[in-house]
């Protein structure tokens, strides 16, 4: 770990916000998971699981942008103060009734419903608590955090619902927001928009503020393909997510529970030692070329995960393993493992580089906005694509439609290389 990564680590206030995150990201990724699974449970179907995953992003569609503009207005700390300790009460309604599909569609709406307003103030706060020549590093302990607690989630969910069940997972979840809240309450106030905290919050004051962010985002080169970047790569996990117990099922011959402990908790781990990476060792690569490269790499690496039931079969494994030691041995799911890294690491080039050009090319008081664009965007374009995956792995298989999925992510990472 370089200097800037220690010198970030010592702003206090950085240090809190970090913390904070940690855990309401631990409690947001564990729900996702319990819900997905909890769904596909009750229904063994992938298209119900793709209604789980709207529920993820229909609200980023319909308040994304809008969250955005009240939370440019007032103290972002007090946002992720009380979005921790709302999403905390509505995880307590889930206790009560965890069994019901209907309400685990519902609930699941409304936490993200309250989260769009968490987006647009979490990651955009840094700038306010730390110096400017710190941003990239503290992007990349941000995306370390963030990578730390998928990692941390989808290790414990399987073994959580198993060995307590979901109603005790939901509980444990629920104190998980309470500490992420009391860790906010450590950060003393930040600074607002002094410039407009007078202006009255009107139809035609929303519609201008949303106005004039779209022009800044379409006008600014760095910022927007920044942010077509966050948006392809978080519809990327959107679809993953969709078909994952579908993998699970059909390609790997493995239960629903054990997918996050094999599959996404490596590649929690490449994105936590690419972040790293790019912390330490990227400062001076222009970050467009970075974000491509790892567009490139998670292209590859999804074009080869179909391949992960027939990679014991094939001749030059066979041959391989009759020369190796019993012990190291490549299985099919020591392939999969290290896909799964590889596309972690690939995540890691297109997070840091991305959010820190964003935070670096924008004012406070458009920056809530942008990160509520990029949002509600990411819900617009991922929502076909998540019904669409849902429906196509339902009747060809998800092998296919990974296939397809690894085509279209190098089609368009050769077309920003060489465009």
């Amino acid at each position: 770990m370089n200097k800037g990564l220690f010198r970030v680590l010592g702003v206090r206030p950085f240090l809190y916000i970090w913390l904070a995150e940690v855990f309401s990201q631990i409690a947001m990724n564990m729900l996702n998971f319990v819900l997905i699974v909890a769904v596909f449970q009750l229904t063994n179907s992938s298209s119900a699981v793709s209604g789980i995953i709207l529920t993820f992003t229909v609200p980023a569609i319909l308040f994304g942008v809008i969250a955005g503009v009240f939370v440019d207005r007032i103290n972002k700390r007090n946002v992720l103060l009380y979005t921790n300790f709302s999403r905390a009460l509505l995880l307590v309604v889930l206790t009560i009734f965890f069994h019901n599909l209907i309400v685990l569609y519902i609930i699941g709406f409304l936490i993200f419903v309250v989260t769009q307003f968490f987006i647009p103030a979490e990651t955009p706060i840094i700038p306010q608590i730390v110096p400017k020549e710190l941003l990239l590093p503290a992007n990349a302990l941000f995306g370390i955090g963030i990578y730390a607690s998928i990692l941390i989630a989808y290790a414990l969910s399987g073994p959580f619902i198993i060995l307590l069940g979901e109603r005790n997972t939901y509980i444990i979840l629920t104190l998980f927001f309470i500490i992420s809240g009391f860790f906010i309450l450590l950060i003393k106030n930040t600074k607002k928009n002094e410039l407009i905290k007078e202006t009255k919050i009107t139809k035609e004051y929303i519609m201008s503020e949303i106005v004039d962010t779209w022009k800044i985002i379409v006008k600014t080169k760095e910022i927007f393909q920044s942010i077509f970047l966050l948006i392809f790569f978080n519809t990327l996990i959107l679809i993953i997510a969709t078909i994952g117990p579908g993998y699970a099922k059909q390609i790997l011959n493995i239960s629903v529970v054990n997918f996050p402990l094999l599959i996404v908790t490596p590649a929690a781990i490449g994105l936590i030692v690419g972040a790293l990476i790019v912390g330490h060792y990227f400062e001076n690569f222009k970050k467009d070329k970075v974000s491509t490269s790892g567009l490139i790499l998670i292209g590859i690496t999804t074009l080869l995960l179909p391949l992960g039931s027939k990679v014991e079969s094939r001749s030059f494994f066979v041959w391989l393993n009759g020369m190796l030691p019993h012990f190291f041995a490549i299985s099919n799911l020591h392939f999969i493992i290290v896909l799964s890294f590889l596309l972690g690491i690939g995540g890691a080039l297109i997070f840091v580089p991305s959010n820190t050009l964003i935070q670096e090319k924008t004012e406070d008081k458009y920056r809530g906005k942008i990160y509520g664009f990029t949002g509600a965007l990411t819900g617009a374009f991922s929502l076909l694509p998540v019904i669409a995956v849902g429906k196509l792995s339902d009747i060809f298989g998800v092998g296919d439609v990974l296939t397809g999925l690894g085509v279209v992510i190098l089609f368009t990472a050769l077309v920003r290389r060489f465009l």
